[in-house]
């Protein structure tokens, strides 16, 4: 999309017709080994209209939107694109089509610079000869467009998860587009690039820009939807006038159940102090000290950048400690690798579990008892153990999955999330670090890592857990405690204290 459009040049505020129909699906079926996901599904978008789609992880949303794209071809029914049927659908002919995809997972190209990928097969220039400076020129206009101070000479690899969606967005603004996907686009942004990304979007509908926008924040679907369709089990549950839809409806539709049992985490007796760090240094952290007990689940707050995961990975042996202690038990021990940290019980669920929670290439089984092997005194392994050492966990986790040998990769997200846990419980843990635990997944899967993690603290077991969910933060966790610049700023572990409020305050410097 030209910069001179996203921005509006001319001041006009054009009003696109919402009635007419622009994209039509009608009747899609889409199965894969041992799984149907869609039996007959119907969809329509209206011309510069914001069609926000709803619905739990597993439902279906990233299944249509590939076959919208041209990723996956569907098994049958029509798609109706302008009045005409589209046969053979290609990532290449969506794309000529006018039909621009932003996927949830990056996909750019890490070693080349910015401007580089914002142009990769549709290079700049006269016949043969390739323009890098009308490239550079037009990628640094689009860019400042976004409000990004990104370089476009800067490579890709170099740049954070944030930096780099708003990279492929960009890429997106750059082509002509008439109907724009979004999946999840703004799962590593800041409040303040969420917020002008939705400003955005609302400028491109104005032009006539159709918008499928897929998001896991219900504020955000509030904010710009003009429609909302709901999808559950691979069912169109309804379709709605944002005026006509409240939250709680929409999260019932969702879930297929009321939405009152959301938050509201058992209590449980908590022992005597299981795991304590003390005056840890490394890694931009600053001498962080924390300790937690048996049963109790401590929650780490603070703003993008503050230090957590930081701190996560020099508890868990994967950056070295500068200085600092850690004990156990009242017992101090040396965490110099994850190895170190597996065989004293600890368990690390990280933030990012496609690039470094799972292979996604391998099995369930595989993903599930990998870590097992690090505390396994055997020489060799037996496939048939490891077969009902899997199957034992996806039954205990309601891992939904046509079999043990199906790739991670065809899951949805939330049970992805499942296969890094059943990971971890096969390694009989009793110390365990959540970072950013029900990032990506929707209300339900919530629910569910939710109860699972209760009964961690049940079985006597204790959670560190980063978030930056405030919700999930407040009703999970029996104390918080606070960072900002590597620091541990405040402990807040009174229930009186535990607001919203007090927690930004310590988080971005002000005072309780």
């Amino acid at each position: 999309m030209p910069a001179d459009t996203i921005n509006g040049s001319d001041g006009s505020n054009i009003t696109a017709s919402t009635q007419e129909c622009i994209l039509e699906m009608k009747g899609i079926r889409k199965s894969f080994p041992g799984v149907d996901v869609f039996t007959g599904f119907d969809f329509d978008l209206r011309r510069g209209e914001v069609h926000c789609i709803c619905g739990e992880n597993g439902a279906g949303k990233s299944t249509l939107i590939k076959i919208l794209s041209g990723a996956y071809a569907p098994d049958g029914g029509e798609i109706i694109l302008n009045d005409k049927k589209i046969d053979v659908m290609t990532p290449r002919s969506a794309m000529k089509l006018g039909i621009q995809t932003i996927y949830q997972e990056h996909a750019l190209y890490p070693l080349l610079p910015v401007f580089e990928n914002l142009f990769a097969g549709n290079e700049l220039g006269i016949g043969p000869l390739v323009s890098r400076s009308a490239m550079i020129a037009k990628s640094d206009e689009v860019l400042k467009c976004l409000n990004s101070n990104i370089s476009p000479h800067e490579i890709v690899g170099n740049l954070g998860s944030g930096e780099q969606k708003t990279v492929e967005i960009a890429r997106a603004f750059i082509q002509e587009s008439k109907i724009m996907v979004l999946d999840e686009p703004t799962a590593s942004f800041s409040q303040k690039e969420t917020d002008h990304l939705l400003g955005l979007i609302k400028v491109l509908s104005q032009e006539g820009i159709s918008i499928i926008y897929i998001s896991h924040h219900l504020d955000e679907v509030f904010k710009i939807a003009d429609r909302v369709t709901v999808i559950r089990d691979g069912q169109k549950i309804n379709t709605y006038d944002i005026a006509d839809l409240t939250e709680q409806q929409l999260i019932k539709d969702m879930v297929g159940r009321d939405v009152s049992a959301f938050y509201q985490r058992e209590c449980c007796t908590v022992g005597d102090i299981m795991f304590e760090a003390t005056d840890v240094s490394g890694k931009g952290v600053k001498q962080a000290s924390l300790m937690v007990r048996a049963g109790e689940l401590l929650g780490i707050a603070g703003m993008v950048g503050s230090g957590r995961t930081e701190l996560a990975e020099l508890l868990f042996g994967v950056q070295p400690m500068d200085t600092g202690e850690i004990r156990i038990h009242g017992k101090k021990v040396w965490i110099r690798t994850p190895l170190d940290a597996i065989a004293n019980k600890m368990c690390f669920i990280t933030e990012d579990r496609q690039s470094s929670g799972l292979f996604l290439m391998h099995s369930v089984v595989k993903n599930a008892v990998i870590a097992s092997y690090a505390k396994s005194k055997m020489p060799f392994v037996r496939p048939v153990d490891d077969a009902n050492l899997a199957e034992k966990y996806v039954r205990a986790m309601n891992v939904v999955t046509p079999s043990v040998n199906q790739k991670v990769m065809f899951l949805s997200g939330g049970n992805q999330q499942k296969v890094v846990l059943a990971k971890w419980f096969a390694t009989i843990g009793d110390i365990f670090i959540f970072d950013e635990p029900t990032r990506g997944i929707d209300v339900g899967a919530k629910e569910e890592i939710y109860r699972i993690m209760t009964g961690l603290l049940k079985e006597g077991k204790c959670i560190i857990m980063i978030s930056s969910d405030m919700p999930e933060l407040i009703a999970m966790s029996d104390r918080i405690m606070v960072m900002r610049d590597g620091e541990m700023i405040a402990e807040v572990n009174r229930k009186e204290e535990i607001c919203e409020e007090n927690i930004l305050n310590y988080s971005i410097g002000g005072g309780v």
